[in-house]
């Protein structure tokens, strides 16, 4: 049964390479979707932006994605990870990197 997560990734996460980080582990581990950085919600990520991505597979999979970025120790510095399970409204047969959400775009 096909599993959808929206999680967010707060910290010093942009510019690091943190999306392309998450494409390659969700792709090893099957799961698509997609991440982009986020700047214009500092209510949610603070002044500096975050990640936020979709991803979609089995449960297990995505829990071990999550827990893989919750573990980073590598790739910026991750305060916190929401993840908010959701029916998926459209399937995605790839992991993509979005651009960005940028304050033009409020």
């Amino acid at each position: 049964m096909l599993t959808q997560a929206h999680i967010y990734i707060k910290g010093d996460v942009i510019g690091v390479g943190m999306r392309g980080w998450v494409r390659v582990h969700a792709k090893s581990l099957n799961v698509t979707g997609w991440a982009r950085n986020v700047f214009n919600k500092p209510d949610l990520f603070g002044k500096s932006g975050g990640v936020e991505a979709i991803l979609q597979g089995s449960k297990r999979a995505i829990d071990d994605l999550v827990d893989l970025v919750k573990k980073n120790g590598t790739i910026g510095h991750i305060h916190d990870v929401e993840v908010y399970y959701q029916d998926p409204k459209e399937i995605f047969e790839d992991f993509l990197i979005r651009k960005s959400e940028s304050f033009l775009h409020k």
